[in-house]
């Protein structure tokens, strides 16, 4: 991964490679979930406008959120890989990628929800009602019951090798690390550490949802 992603590197390379990352994770998802609903890959197969309503949700909401998240991830990734301190511990690395993944995921979905009310007419024109289904539609997003689902799991692409990179770093870590084999130790440490960000955007989602009556 640190061919692909590096602080050295020429930005536009960057971007490049995070779009290309993005894409290579949104799509396999993507026909997962198509699969997965029933009667949707046949709706879909019809074209029409149920097709092009599909592709553009894809092409407006998807990319841009899982681009986003992709790309402040690899960036971190690769600001761990050149870290020269030591002061605090790369651990840290993980807490701040999951608070930022969170919370770009609530904005971003709002942000889209309002501008699609704005341009394409969704949530019959108005802002309010866009901005009123964000929280329960993430709410649910985790367990992969709408297409939120396939952009937050898309995501994993970029969380993994930061989470990877970190803890194999990380002191205060070390002892969970030593509990198994090191390779595998880790690599659980990583998926919890992804299933924490995806608990903490379902908890938050579920609580604003509530709030909202």
């Amino acid at each position: 991964m640190e061919r692909y992603f590096s602080t050295d590197m020429p930005g536009v390379h960057f971007v490049r490679n995070v779009l290309l990352f993005s894409l290579a994770a949104l799509i396999p998802v993507l026909f997962l979930y198509v699969l997965l609903t029933p009667g949707f890959g046949s709706a879909l197969l019809g074209g029409g406008p149920a097709l092009g309503r599909f592709l553009r949700q894809v092409a407006t909401n998807g990319l841009p959120v899982v681009f986003a998240i992709n790309y402040v991830s690899f960036f971190l990734f690769a600001v761990a890989q050149q870290r020269t301190g030591r002061h605090r511990d790369p651990s840290m690395f993980v807490l701040v990628e999951i608070g930022i993944r969170v919370f770009l995921f609530f904005v971003l979905h709002a942000l889209i929800y309002v501008l699609s009310a704005d341009w394409f007419g969704s949530f019959g024109g108005s802002r309010k009602t866009a901005l009123s289904v964000v929280a329960p539609t993430l709410a649910r997003s985790a367990f992969f019951e709408n297409i939120s689902g396939v952009y937050l799991y898309a995501t994993m692409v970029s969380a993994l090798p930061l989470y990877i990179t970190t803890i194999k770093q990380s002191q205060v870590l070390r002892p969970y690390v030593r509990l198994g084999p090191r390779n595998f130790a880790v690599t659980i440490l990583a998926i919890l550490s992804f299933g924490l960000s995806v608990a903490l955007l379902t908890v938050v989602a579920e609580t604003i949802a509530y709030l909202q009556g």
